[in-house]
């Protein structure tokens, strides 16, 4: 738990232990802990080196008020963080003037490989310090969404993820679930009836782009630096952000409803799914089946939806579940 400060495992464990037996000498902590006395000897001078555990002249030691030493620590450690980050600003800087005239080679690295890939994507999330945006298509080669280990990480940090989703891609299984969990987590998504490309962009600075498979059928992809290319990138995914739908599950919970009461006053979750779901684009059975439902269930709850808002047509049925704040419009 401790680790990110800078102790070790021992150090945590003998420093909690501490915590209960204050006063105490290196053989009691080495019985408790099942230690060696050389590795909680170790451990109590790395711990009287943070300042977290006080030495007596008799060799007695006592754990320090944990809000005030772990405290001090947690301080040092977001300044240490913020100077990195004035020199990770520096360095950028520095990078970008040395790139200025470089050769291709310099500017485009070619990634090779499912693992190659995997690693990159995750790099270039990982690099990202205000905006993450990206092309989702399918099939998933080498990171399914669920996978996708650094965008909690990145959101947790405030980077603003923007991504734009297939259309045929939300017929994969489990990819409504995962987008629900990432609208809940501050990710906007949108939906396009056709993407050229899959793609994933970390601020102005970087871009990973898959390409097709090599001959000797392992996938492959370039990552590029700032650059023209890069720049050209970056106004094709606005151009396709603003012309995509706004993909929004009001309302959404994360698991699909399995009753249907029909006798509702107003939208239940599940219409404002099957609403949401079918503006995007899908059709009747991907909806049906990305919500667990049976065609015929989903028709009877969009009839009586209709039946609810007084009209007579889909059409009809979307410009009021718009109007009414069925469906977030945005």
């Amino acid at each position: 738990m401790l680790d990110v400060l800078g102790l070790e495992p021992d150090d945590e464990r003998v420093y909690r232990a501490l915590l209960g037996l204050p006063n105490s000498t290196a053989m009691p902590l080495s019985d408790l802990l099942v230690l060696s006395r050389a590795h909680v000897d170790k451990a109590l001078s790395r711990l009287v080196g943070w300042g977290l555990v006080t030495r007596s002249a008799d060799e007695r030691f006592t754990a320090a008020p944990p809000a005030m030493a772990l405290g001090a620590l947690i301080s040092q450690r977001r300044d240490g963080l913020r100077v990195a980050e004035q020199a990770l600003v520096t360095f950028a800087e520095e990078h970008r003037a040395a790139m200025t005239g470089s050769s291709i080679s310099d500017l485009i690295e070619v990634v090779t490989g499912v693992d190659a890939i995997r690693h990159r994507f995750l790099q270039v999330q990982q690099a990202a310090r205000t905006q993450v945006r990206s092309f989702i298509t399918a099939p998933f080669v080498a990171l399914p969404p669920d996978e996708n280990t650094a965008e909690p990480v990145a959101l947790g940090r405030g980077v603003h993820f923007r991504a734009v989703l297939d259309r045929t891609a939300l017929a994969e299984p489990g990819i409504i679930e995962e987008a629900i969990n990432s609208l809940r987590n501050g990710v906007e998504l949108r939906v396009a009836d056709q993407l050229p490309m899959k793609l994933v962009l970390a601020d102005a600075d970087l871009g990973l782009v898959p390409l097709a498979v090599t001959p000797d059928g392992e996938p492959g992809a370039v990552l590029l630096h700032r650059s023209g290319l890069l720049d050209a990138l970056d106004a094709l995914f606005e151009t396709v952000w603003r012309t995509a739908r706004p993909f929004e599950l009001s309302g959404s919970g994360g698991e699909a409803e399995t009753a249907v009461e029909l006798g509702a006053e107003g939208p239940t979750d599940l219409d404002r799914k099957i609403l949401a779901l079918l503006l995007a684009g899908l059709t009747d059975p991907t909806a049906a089946a990305q919500l667990g439902l049976s065609p015929r269930t989903l028709h009877r709850r969009l009839r009586h939806l209709m039946d609810m808002a007084g009209v007579r047509t889909r059409m009809q049925l979307g410009g009021h579940a718009i109007r009414h704040g069925w469906v977030n419009p945005h």
